[in-house]
C-alpha cells in the first residue's frame, strides 16, 4: 500500500497570507505545504501537495489520488460550496477524505455553509488556521493503519 496522501488545495488559496488575513491569516501556501510535509515525514508519510484555481484540475487530481494515494485532505475553497463533480470524484476514492477549511465556514455568509465535500469526508476541519491540516495528517495517519 502506498504511504502517500494527496494535499489538494482549490482557488485563491495561493493567494493566502496576502488576501484577507483578517480570515485566513498570515501563512502563505508555502508555510502550509512545509507544515504538511513536516507532519507527514513524522508520521512515515510521503505529502503530495496541490494548489490549482481550476474546477476540472482538483477532480484530476482526486483521479490521480485514487491509483497514488492512500489518502486525501482536501480544501476545495469556494467550490465546497458549488461543486458536485469535485464531490462526485471523491466518491469514487476508497480511502479516508477529510475536508479541512482554515476559517470556520459556518461563522460566515450564509451561502458558505453548505459543503457538497463533507457528505463524502469521513471528517471535516474548520476554523483552526492551518493547524488543522496538520490536525487532518494526523487523523488520516491513524485511519489508514486501521
Amino acid at each position: 500500500m502506498t504511504r502517500t496522501i494527496f494535499v489538494i488545495n482549490g482557488p485563491n488559496l495561493n493567494m493566502l497570507g496576502t488576501q484577507q488575513p483578517e480570515i485566513y491569516g498570515l501563512e502563505t501556501l508555502a508555510d502550509i505545504e512545509q507544515l504538511c510535509l513536516k507532519v507527514g515525514n513524522e508520521l512515515g508519510f510521503n505529502i503530495a501537495f496541490h494548489q490549482t484555481n481550476h474546477e476540472g484540475d482538483i477532480v484530476d487530481l482526486v483521479q490521480l489520488a485514487r491509483e497514488a494515494a492512500c489518502a486525501i485532505v482536501i480544501n476545495p475553497a469556494a467550490y465546497t460550496h458549488t461543486c458536485v463533480a469535485i464531490r462526485d470524484a471523491l466518491t469514487a476514492c476508497d480511502f479516508p477524505i477529510i475536508e479541512v477549511h482554515i476559517s470556520n465556514i459556518h461563522r460566515r455568509e450564509p451561502f458558505r455553509h453548505h459543503s457538497y465535500v463533507s457528505g463524502v469526508a469521513k471528517g471535516v476541519i474548520a476554523g483552526l488556521g492551518v493547524e488543522g491540516y496538520a490536525a487532518a495528517i494526523r487523523a488520516l495517519a491513524t485511519f489508514v493503519r486501521t
